[in-house]
């Protein structure tokens, strides 16, 4: 049998990935950690009788391609050809686990319910540890009854990174291909009141918010106008070719004031 292999970079915590491939499917991929890849080779010889390793970039690079994508959340579903070793119970939990959806985890209990062997909890725990194609098949979307993050192969850390990555991007739509819109958050410092004051009156009037905003004073009230009302035009007096007034305001100036007839008259007799 012929296996090619190649090693590819995850985000950390996972860090390194063997990754292994027969004619029919995907063989290994798993955590390569400190081991060499002589020593990863070697492990596996036992369930591997006879077959040759050979390394192959070219032949990997569409499953390596796919991981970033799932790692990138553009890749939810890794349906992959598979060729695993195990026993048949083995294969039994292997599918189930492909059956858990994205974003979601079931316990050990519910796992071996879905086999129909409902007391089996514990062998459905030593079936996730012995997958042989992490991620693949999604072992770490298995937890234990109270919800914790238990026996799972790669490490707890390993294990509540992919389920927070599942998580984060459960809701996203993929758009044209591997390129997604996450939700992005960043933390502000809040500015000092004197700072806040000072950069609110230097935005414009229509940018404060409506309570920073001065109250627009009101419109100067002017008393109402008064009537004008037109005076008559005076009488122009008739002047005589003496130069003297005529008229009734001539006859007017002439006449002597009321009550002083009788003193004039008075004084003419006591003269004579």
């Amino acid at each position: 049998m012929r296996i090619l292999y190649h090693v590819v970079s995850a985000p950390p915590p996972l860090g390194l990935l063997f990754l292994a491939v027969t004619e029919k499917g995907v063989r290994h991929l798993e955590y390569l950690d400190r081991r060499s890849l002589k020593r990863a080779i070697a492990s596996h010889a036992p369930e591997n009788p006879g077959a040759t390793w050979e390394p192959s970039v070219r032949a990997l690079r569409p499953l390596a391609d796919m991981l970033e994508q799932y790692f990138s959340g553009g890749a939810k579903h890794l349906r992959v050809p598979l060729d695993t070793a195990g026993s048949e119970f083995d294969h039994k939990v292997w599918r189930a686990l492909l059956e858990i959806p994205y974003g979601e985890t079931r316990s050990y209990g519910d796992i071996a319910k879905a086999i129909g062997e409902p007391r089996a909890a514990r062998a459905v725990g030593l079936a996730c540890q012995k997958n042989p194609v992490t991620i693949l098949v999604p072992c770490h979307r298995v937890i234990g009854a109270d919800g914790k993050l238990v026996n799972y192969h790669g490490g707890v850390p390993r294990k509540k990174f992919l389920l927070a990555l599942e998580a984060r991007f459960r809701a996203v739509l993929p758009l044209e291909g591997d390129t997604v819109i996450a939700p992005m958050h960043r933390k502000v410092a809040r500015l000092a009141p004197a700072v806040a004051a000072r950069a609110t009156a230097l935005r414009p009037a229509a940018a404060r918010p409506a309570a920073s905003r001065p109250a627009a004073r009101p419109a100067a009230v002017r008393p109402a106008a008064r009537p004008v009302l037109a005076r008559p035009a005076a009488a122009t007096p008739a002047v005589s070719r003496s130069g003297r007034a005529r008229g009734p305001a001539a006859a007017t100036r002439r006449r002597p004031a009321a009550g002083t007839a009788a003193p004039v008259a008075a004084r003419r007799a006591r003269s004579k």
